[in-house]
């Protein structure tokens, strides 16, 4: 018997969206109920959960490292189906009977995660049309956004609806489940180029070819240094007595939306994260150094909306390269996002080990972070422009991928 398959791209991109949105919504959610959980297991240690945010780093890193090669062994409709198995692996969250098992899940949801977000280029070359693929993509860079902002804002009242924290983590899971199973519906749409000597070309394109290619360091350490204060923003701003963290989320789905529509009408990539890049900055100094809150609450929302208004930008410019596919965008997303979760990770060491040297003072790792969240302006200098005309609109000029 031969089942329906799912050939509808609005369709699909609703499925990827989805399942990565209900990743944030377990993955956060799960964050968010980590007191109950490590009081449940009778575990107070700080070490422990620390060892539980080092196991959630590593699966980053080395997710969205082997990301590629396991698309590349597998293809991209069998490895996005792992990474949504993997993350349903948090079904075992609330039901863990012990520390080690709970450990186990939470990597391998974290490695799922990292998967997943690799393969969203790779789905959207495969699927959409070069023209459709800033607001696709723009759709996706909001996804963890939104689950977070769900989490945050509606985490007690889904614990009221199904009675426990427990129970909600489990639907999270079980819905990924489902949501697994309806991605096998859909069509394997491999993409390919139509030129023989360009695909000859990527197919010799393997992670050594990516690690030399000075494109992918640049564009990985451009976004590094934002991706490092974002999670240092979470992790030590509201112990520093700064909480408007939540505020940066909200707008951050604002600006998202904001660099939708102004990547679909404008073609050019590097104004738009260069001078945002500017306002990072100044806003980072903003939040970090100024003793009113209300500069602070500005700050933050000014903030919020400029990391995300260029992300659409940014995650376009790989897909607008010449001679680009699949395959080798799947390699150049694996390096970006690996390469900067490890810079990420190292920084927000140096700012935990600045803070203790300094007996609690944050001064100093304020200056730090905010002089690495400049790598954003900075590296716009760097980056190639994809753009064939200046301020043309997208529909009125040949997409650079058809170059």
């Amino acid at each position: 018997m031969k089942f329906t398959l799912i050939n509808n791209k609005y369709l699909v991109a609703l499925l990827v969206f989805a399942s990565y949105t209900l990743f944030a919504m377990a993955w956060v959610g799960g964050t968010a109920s980590m007191n109950q959980i490590m009081a449940a297991m009778n575990i107070d240690s700080l070490a422990s959960a620390s060892f539980i945010s080092g196991a959630v780093t590593l699966a980053k890193i080395v997710g969205t490292f082997i990301a590629a090669w396991l698309a590349l062994k597998l293809g991209i409709k069998k490895a996005f189906f792992i990474s949504g198995l993997l993350i349903s692996v948090g079904l075992l969250t609330p039901l863990a009977p012990n520390y080690e098992l709970l450990l186990i899940s939470r990597f391998l949801m974290g490695l799922g995660g990292a998967f997943m977000i690799v393969y969203f280029n790779p789905i959207v070359m495969a699927w959409f049309e070069p023209e459709e693929r800033p607001t696709i993509n723009g759709i996706n860079a909001v996804a963890f956004n939104v689950g977070t902002g769900i989490i945050l804002w509606q985490m007690t009242n889904f614990n009221n609806l199904t009675g426990s924290w427990q129970n909600t983590l489990l639907i999270f899971s079980i819905a990924t489940i489902v949501l697994s199973l309806a991605w096998l519906l859909t069509t394997d749409k491999e993409q390919h180029s139509n030129n023989h000597s360009s695909q000859k070309k990527v197919a010799d394109y393997s992670y050594v070819d990516g690690l030399k290619d000075k494109f992918n360091w640049i564009y990985a350490l451009t976004y590094s240094g934002i991706l490092a204060f974002y999670i240092c923003l979470f992790t030590f701003y509201p112990k520093a007595g700064i909480s408007q963290s939540a505020l940066i989320i909200g707008f951050g789905i604002v600006g998202t939306l904001a660099g939708i529509l102004y990547s679909k009408k404008f073609s050019q990539r590097v104004p738009v994260i260069r001078w945002s890049g500017l306002v990072i900055v100044l806003t980072v100094c903003g939040v970090s150094f100024s003793g009113s809150p209300t500069v602070q609450t500005i700050s933050a929302m000014v903030l919020g909306f400029f990391i995300f208004f260029p992300i659409t930008a940014l995650v376009s410019i790989p897909h607008e390269l010449p001679n680009m596919t699949g395959q080798r965008v799947t390699i150049v997303f694996s390096l970006f996002y690996s390469i900067s979760y490890l810079i990420a990770t190292m920084v927000l060491w140096i700012f935990g080990k600045l803070v203790d040297m300094n007996n609690g003072d944050f001064t100093t790792a304020f200056i730090l972070i905010s002089v690495l969240s400049s790598t954003f302006f900075f590296g716009s200098f760097f980056l190639p422009e994809t753009a064939r005309q200046a301020n043309t609109p997208m529909n009125e000029k040949e997409s650079p991928c058809e170059a």
